[in-house]
């Protein structure tokens, strides 16, 4: 008997796709719907009618999971939000945001009430509870980030490579002739939570260190303004003293900016600046070299993972077995924006 990955193939699309067509709940183009028309034909192929009645008991709803502290706002956290909603509008879905009080807790409810179809986890840390709570209901999920592929080996995600993005922006910093560059790494909270931009960002000052041989201190960042400044004017006062300052913690720039200005240097004249993970097109920002955030090519991503993991739930319930799961390490480069400035000749 045919399955639904028979006309997939036959078809010359994803299983997703056949799935849509037979539901007509996704905009599908007339030539893709003909040729999973002729496919079906062909094959003689009959969906299940479990399969259909899953699909027609849908809320088209996606929760979205964003670790937050009350009181505090990230606004990478409302770009991301912004940008999931849209695109998982373009696949038809609605998006319920639910913020970190609720927990796993939240999420179990959610998932156990019907009010959502699948899951987006942003802010991913390795051993994730919500992994494991959502995996243990089968609940369909994708992570917008990445802690421990052991921990995540069924689910789909994708992620910048915070590794190769720390590595890459001290790497042009040596190149530019820094010998003494200053990572300033994620707050201490978020590094001791394991998230996995953290965690993966302290890899890549390692690599950059092994790579270049350069003299790369790392200094864990730190959510209150003041311990802010006190320890950044401990990096920047060691002797000899560090000629350029890779930032991942971005959320207090400005305030690292202000710190930088108040101790008498100049940037870049005296002090490169290199921010990893900034959003793009961010009116407020600095012109500072930089590594931008992809953050409306990572949001596509995540919905279209969330959607197709409903949709292989519903294979599988149809008896169409398991579809291979997708992740995406998206490579960083260098925004378009002033080069690395060489340090000064005094150093």
């Amino acid at each position: 008997m045919a399955t639904i990955k028979d006309v997939a193939e036959r078809a010359g699309v994803a299983p997703s796709t056949v799935s849509y067509v037979l539901s007509g709940s996704r905009k599908i183009s007339e030539e893709t719907r003909s040729a999973v028309r002729r496919a079906i034909a062909d094959l003689g192929y009959h969906p299940r009618a479990s399969a259909r009645t899953l699909r027609s008991a849908r809320s088209e709803v996606l929760v979205l999971a964003v670790p937050r502290e009350p009181g505090k706002y990230r606004a990478v956290d409302g770009r991301f939000a912004i940008d999931i909603s849209d695109a998982a509008r373009d696949h038809g879905y609605d998006v319920l945001l639910m913020t970190e009080p609720e927990g796993v807790a939240g999420l179990c409810r959610i998932a156990g009430s019907g009010l959502a179809d699948g899951a987006i986890l942003m802010a991913v840390r390795e051993n994730d509870p919500r992994i494991a709570a959502l995996r243990e209901l089968g609940f369909p999920t994708a992570l917008l980030g990445h802690g421990n592929e052991a921990d995540e080996a069924e689910l789909p995600w994708v992620d910048l490579d915070w590794e190769a993005a720390v590595a890459l922006a001290i790497g042009e910093a040596v190149a530019a002739g820094h010998h003494r560059v200053v990572f300033w790494a994620s707050a201490e909270h978020e590094i001791e939570a394991r998230r996995g931009y953290a965690v993966h960002g302290l890899d890549g000052a390692r690599l950059a260190a092994r790579r270049t041989g350069a003299d790369i201190r790392v200094h864990a960042s730190s959510g209150d303004p003041d311990d802010l400044r006190k320890r950044l004017r401990q990096a920047l006062g060691a002797d000899p003293a560090p000629t350029a300052l890779v930032v991942q913690h971005l959320i207090l720039l400005p305030e690292l900016l202000e710190e930088i200005a108040a101790l008498g240097l100049r940037v870049p004249d005296d002090l490169s600046v290199v921010p990893v993970g900034s959003l793009p097109d961010d009116p407020g920002s600095t012109p500072l070299p930089r590594i931008d955030l992809p953050v409306a090519r990572m949001s596509a991503a995540v919905a279209q993972l969330a959607v197709e993991a409903i949709a292989s739930r519903d294979e599988r319930t149809a008896g169409a077995g398991h579809p291979p799961v997708t992740r995406e390490l998206i490579p960083p480069r260098m925004a378009d924006a002033p080069r690395i400035a060489a340090p000064p000749s005094a150093s």
